[in-house]
């Protein structure tokens, strides 16, 4: 892979009930160099073309019809498992636990701290090994 590039063919997507947050993410991954999209349901996200190419996916917990949990387990039931990164407003121990034992890479607390969740995302890109 060239050098150069290599970021900005790495999608990151984002999934959120939240127009706003959806909004700051990915103007925030976008600042960092990787290419972003946005979905306002985990459905949305799941029906996309973009489902293949995504490198990381940073989802809320807290949405109508399927949580971020949820549809992190989804992908991994289906063999797609993407490196995930969870975000709620509503942070609590056994979710906490839960998603970090299933293999979440990190379960953040909104407001989400910008250094904090760009390490998340180096991380979850981070080759295995």
């Amino acid at each position: 892979m060239a050098k150069g590039g290599m970021m900005k063919n790495v999608l990151v997507s984002v999934v959120d009930d939240d127009q706003f947050f959806r909004e700051s993410m990915c103007r925030l991954m976008r600042s960092l160099g990787y290419a972003a999209d946005f979905f306002s349901s985990a459905a949305e996200f799941l029906a996309s073309p973009r489902l293949a190419e995504t490198a990381c996916l940073i989802a809320d917990i807290q949405m109508p019809a399927m949580t971020g949990l949820e549809l992190y387990r989804r992908l991994i039931d289906t063999g797609q498992a993407i490196p995930t990164i969870l975000v709620t407003g509503f942070p609590n121990d056994v979710d906490r636990a839960r998603a970090l034992n299933d293999g979440v890479v990190c379960y953040l607390r909104k407001p989400v701290d910008d250094e904090h969740l760009a390490q998340c995302v180096r991380d979850a890109l981070r080759p295995a090994g």
